[in-house]
């Protein structure tokens, strides 16, 4: 049986939020997969290749961690990798409703493969990506929501504003 978790998103932009749930992940699994979807239909800041190699910079020194990518069915990448775990991060009760409901789905698809909630740090539960990138649109201070990468990469698209 195998021991991997996978933690599958757009992750755009990657938070520490996220970092937090992937090295905390580590210490219950194996080997945690970060899978990038890949969805040419989701309008995104970043760039598939820009999200993916900002999660590779930003879990190299965690270990079991790898990034990989995706598209279609996050049932079917769980099945070709031989996982057994969909991994997922819940902040608040709306997190829960849409959450509950995927892995509903996810269970029908898929009976053998089971989803596993994680809430994340305290000071994380507040944390989206969407209002990162909102913040960063808006000349927001970045430093304690994302990782110094992900910083640079959103201050190339929004100057701070002094």
């Amino acid at each position: 049986m195998s021991n991997l978790a996978i933690y599958a998103g757009s992750f755009d932009p990657p938070t520490n939020g996220h970092l937090d749930l992937i090295r905390r992940a580590t210490g219950i699994f194996g080997q945690v997969a970060v899978a990038v979807l890949q969805n040419t239909e989701k309008q995104t800041l970043l760039t598939f290749a820009e999200r993916v190699d900002l999660l590779r910079e930003c879990t190299r020194d965690i270990e079991r961690v790898e990034v990989d990518c995706f598209s279609g069915l996050l049932v079917d990448y769980v099945r070709k990798r031989g996982a057994r775990h969909i991994l997922r991060g819940i902040r608040a009760l709306s997190d829960f409703e849409h959450e509950f409901q995927i892995a509903l789905m996810n269970r029908r698809l898929a009976p053998d493969v089971e989803t596993v909630f994680l809430m994340p740090r305290e000071e994380f539960t507040f944390l989206s990506s969407r209002m990162v990138r909102e913040v960063a649109r808006l000349g927001g201070p970045l430093d304690e929501f994302v990782p110094p990468p992900v910083v640079k990469a959103l201050r190339s698209r929004f100057p701070e504003r002094p």
